[in-house]
């Protein structure tokens, strides 16, 4: 069983293991799920990531989860939160963030587990504030965005 960080009914939320890698290359390769990105990640860029969220984590206790349904152990993508720094007039900050496969969408998963980490952050971690940031034609991420307020 893993470390979970965060925990709701339904999703466990964790820092990234080794185990992870083909299943997040895989989820970053998908057309539909980057569809707002600038491209698809290539394996390289992946496990660049989730280095980067491995190293975020131990320095601030945070980063951006990965997450399983608890009822089956699978990995969906990842919810949870980091610190931007890009040009911006609200940056640095910390965002909230998530990436889901398409098996897992339609299912209040971004919504349960983004509610989660906004808790973890305002109470655990005590952070002020928490940005989310969304094109304004990914109309599902900013529907999560409004239901969590």
């Amino acid at each position: 069983m893993a470390d979970y960080i965060i925990k709701t009914n339904r999703l466990g939320l964790r820092n990234w293991q080794d185990s992870d890698i083909e299943k997040a290359v895989n989820m970053n390769s998908d057309v539909s799920v980057m569809e707002f990105f600038p491209s698809i990640l290539t394996p390289e860029q992946t496990i660049g990531f989730i280095k980067r969220m491995q190293l975020h984590f131990t320095a601030h206790g945070f980063c951006y989860f990965a997450v399983d349904v608890l009822e089956t152990d699978a990995f969906i993508g990842f919810i949870g939160l980091s610190t931007q720094t890009f040009e911006s007039s609200f940056t640095p900050c910390v965002d909230i963030g998530w990436r889901l496969l398409p098996s897992a969408w339609g299912k209040g998963y971004a919504t349960e587990g983004a509610r989660a980490c906004l808790k973890f952050g305002f109470s655990r971690l005590r952070l002020p504030e928490v940005y989310a940031i969304a094109p304004e034609l990914n109309i599902k991420s900013q529907r999560v965005m409004r239901k969590l307020g």
